[in-house]
């Protein structure tokens, strides 16, 4: 094999089909594009959701819902995952950073703590948000409640 005889595969190129060269071509005359309409002229580029002029889909569908801009999505926090933190960690001061840093929640979310399971040890917790259950039952082992 040599870089000047190299060429392509037989049959697996074609020759690019000429259009509008007359009738004899077989696509002379509309190209190949039928007879008059929107679709045979030349830059034509249908709208998205263009069903030719019927009610496209997404219009003849009901609105439905509502999603609020200033809704905060936060990350739930059960007070028993605490516990299973604060002993794997070996962690009396938990807050967002520990928990980025560890990977349960992201560099960007908000985490709220909710009351869920037990937990048997004296923790600070920092967080963005807390249920009153869960608070209670940190208060009652002696730890403490922070919100930023």
């Amino acid at each position: 094999m040599e870089l000047h005889n190299l060429k392509p595969a037989k049959g697996s190129t074609h020759s690019e089909k000429r259009l509008g060269r007359g009738q004899a071509s077989g696509t002379g005359g509309t190209a190949g594009r039928g007879h008059n309409g929107a679709k045979s002229r030349s830059g034509y580029s249908s709208k998205r959701a263009f069903e030719g002029g019927q009610m496209p889909l997404q219009m003849r569908l009901p609105k439905r819902g509502f999603k609020s801009p200033n809704r905060i999505e936060y990350v739930a926090i059960n007070v028993s995952k605490l516990q299973a933190i604060a002993e794997k960690l070996g962690l009396s001061d938990i807050n967002a950073e520990v928990l980025c840093k560890n990977g349960y929640i992201k560099k960007t979310e908000v985490f709220k703590v909710l009351g869920s399971g037990d937990i048997t040890m004296k923790v600070s917790v920092t967080a963005n948000a807390v249920s009153e259950t869960a608070k209670s039952k940190i208060e009652a082992q002696g730890g403490s409640v922070n919100l930023v």
